[in-house]
């Protein structure tokens, strides 16, 4: 689900309630909360403006609970409040949490300029500011001013205010004792929301910076979408308005600062590598708990690569990782986590994680709980629906292991073997090849009718594709038992192209049997209809990779037409069970559109490119001897 309705959530009742326990209703916050709004001093004069819940009992001293956000602190005014029962927030309403809610630098009610993604800098000198300092001179303000405090702060905030989770992390302020960035912005060039590896998210982009990048000249409480479209179909929109430099040139109208500057940086250069929030994870002192969704569109990314670089930058340091099967946000109050489209997960994930994982760790740090077994990683698994605990990830137990293509349309963990002098070549073809034309774009979804990018996209059946003679479809025989996968997977391919630059798209998809029954499933709450899912090709993971970008992010190279070369990428770790009775399908196309923007297929700087740039090219997939295209998977043994 795109950005913007992160907004919604934030601005608006979630629309769906969780029906448990600690849910309270709006009677609740108002009979046991005072509400105040305070600007907020930063060490260079700006003041932030910060909406603040204190519990009415005075009884005892209560913790405090920071989110940060550039989507707002609504609503505005002391006797207006938050719908916060509606969100994990009422987890710690219920605990009699002070509850604090600050919009950041430049947005809404806030002073000061707003920068996207602001770089931290570890060398600030004086009154120079960066997110870090800023969350630093927040916690210090709450600590010393607010009546009632413990002295004890938490940080945690989902996507955008995932990332300035992080950026508090960072601040090293002695009363910040916890901290979860949740679907953390990371990096944006790399796998996350605007760009993976190197290729642009078109819809997503698009969808949010029209609105979210209005200017916004002075401090307001109102939210402007921006430009509307007219046109229902997305793939007809997005196609029919054409290269990039169309959409300022039709609909923006150079006003999206932001939007503009992506334009203007097309590789991996200082403007982005200053970007990634993980150069700020050196010397924590808080503890962390990282949390995302395996399929989650936006930041599945950020979730699982924060984590790896937080483990790498401070060995043994309290940092845990919590992994659901959840879209973007789920967790949060957005859905009880029990399904995604048409897979079914067999529980309310979502209520198991809070009461189990996170609700624990804040109240530990910071209300003085018993300490819980939280372990280092805790994932669950789709396909089996079973949460499972372990004291690292990737796994010890997880062995990388090669599956090979093969002609025909087959995999085999067996490597491709050469001829035999007496065996005919019939049959044993070096390549597959399919034509990709940007004229005729693969669809990210079912069909060329798409009305918006829909969270649901991740788990879709991708037999559509299959039928397409622009996708290569490849499948193992059916898994004799099942097959575990748990960590990253790597796309290796060996390819040779007419063009000097292609996308390559890779699809890891279970597809179910034709007899799916109770007697297959061992139960029924695994699918959502048992008559919907036979032979279903569930999107367990997909990831592209823009081809100039294979050797270097920071220095494209042109394919040399015809040459059989290298390409290798990563896929954002899975953590899903292929049953038995089940086959593993791996399929590899050149586009994903609207999700994705279209590669003109020439070696030129795609944010400038023209009509006349985009050409069908023929691309080849190899499979034999010497020259295997692969997928390295990571196996974790059933014993």
């Amino acid at each position: 689900m795109r950005k913007h309705y992160m907004i919604l959530l934030l601005l608006c009742l979630a629309a769906n309630a969780w029906a448990q326990p600690f849910m309270a209703d709006s009677a609740f916050i108002a009979n046991n909360y005072v509400k105040q709004e305070k600007m907020i001093p930063m060490r260079d004069g700006i003041r932030l403006f910060t909406a603040i819940y204190i519990p009415k009992d005075s009884a005892e001293q209560h913790p405090i609970l920071l989110t940060r956000t550039p989507y707002s602190c609504a609503p505005y005014g002391v006797d207006k409040f938050r719908a916060i029962w509606n969100t994990n927030h009422g987890l710690y309403a219920m605990k009699k949490y002070i509850l604090v809610f600050q919009d950041v630098r430049g947005r809404f009610m806030s002073e000061g300029q707003f920068e996207d993604v602001r770089p931290f800098n570890p060398n600030k000198k004086g009154e120079e500011t960066d997110e870090a300092s800023d969350t630093y001179d927040a916690i210090d303000w709450l600590v010393k001013y607010l009546p009632g405090n413990n002295g004890k702060v938490g940080v945690f905030g989902i996507s955008y205010p995932g990332f300035y989770s992080t950026m508090a992390a960072a601040s090293h302020h002695p009363a910040l004792k916890a901290v979860s960035p949740q679907a953390p912005v990371t990096d944006w060039f790399m796998g996350d929301d605007f760009h993976h590896n190197g290729a642009f998210m078109l819809m997503d982009g698009f969808e949010f910076y029209k609105g979210f990048g209005v200017p916004r000249p002075q401090p307001t409480t109102r939210y402007n979408p921006g430009y509307q479209r007219t046109e229902r179909n997305a793939y007809k929109f997005y196609l029919e308005t054409g290269p990039l430099p169309a959409f300022n040139n039709r609909y923006l109208g150079d006003s999206i600062a932001f939007w503009n500057t992506l334009m203007k940086q097309p590789v991996y250069n200082e403007f982005w590598q200053a970007r990634d929030a993980r150069k700020a994870v050196n010397n924590l002192q808080p503890a962390i708990l990282v949390v995302g969704g395996t399929y989650d569109a936006e930041d599945c990314f950020g979730a699982w690569n924060l984590y790896k670089a937080i483990e790498t930058a401070n060995p043994g340091h309290y940092n845990k990782i919590t992994m659901g099967p959840w879209f973007h946000g789920a967790w949060g109050g957005r859905s009880n986590g029990s399904y995604l489209g048409a897979a079914k997960f067999g529980s309310n994930t979502a209520y198991w994680y809070q009461q189990n994982v996170e609700l624990p760790f804040f109240e530990h740090f910071l209300n003085n709980k018993p300490a819980t077994d939280i372990a280092e990683a805790t994932v669950f698994f789709s396909g089996s629906n079973e949460w499972k605990h372990y004291n690292e990830w990737p796994v010890k137990q997880m062995k990388e292991q090669p599956l090979f293509f093969l002609p025909g349309g087959k995999l085999s963990f067996k490597r491709p073997t050469a001829l035999k002098p007496t065996e005919k070549p019939e049959g044993r073809k070096a390549y597959t090849s399919y034509v990709s034309d940007p004229a005729n774009p693969v669809p990210h979804e079912g069909s060329t009718v798409i009305e918006s990018r829909t969270r649901e996209y991740m788990t879709s059946d991708q037999r559509f594709a299959s039928a397409r003679k622009d996708v290569l479809t490849f499948k193992t025989e059916v898994l004799k038992e099942s097959l575990t996968l748990g960590g990253p997977v790597y796309a290796d391919l060996m390819v040779s192209t007419d063009a000097t630059d292609i996308d390559l798209v890779v699809k890891i998809i279970d597809e179910f049997p034709n007899n799916v029954s109770k007697a297959t499933t061992g139960a029924d709450t695994v699918y959502k209809g048992l008559d919907d899912m036979n032979g279903y090709q569930m999107l367990v993971r997909g990831e592209i990779m823009r081809g100039k970008f294979r050797n270097s992010f920071e220095e494209p190279e042109p394919f040399v037409p015809n040459k059989i070369t290298r390409v290798k990428f990563y896929l954002p770790d899975v953590a899903h069970v292929f049953q038995k009775g089940h086959r593993l399908v791996i399929q590899v196309q050149s586009s994903w559109f609207p999700l994705v923007d279209r590669n003109p297929q020439t070696f030129t700087n795609i944010y400038e490119a023209k009509p006349e740039d985009f050409k069908k090219a023929t691309i080849q997939l190899y499979h034999t001897e010497g020259v295997a295209s692969r997928i390295l998977l990571p196996v974790i043994s059933n014993e």
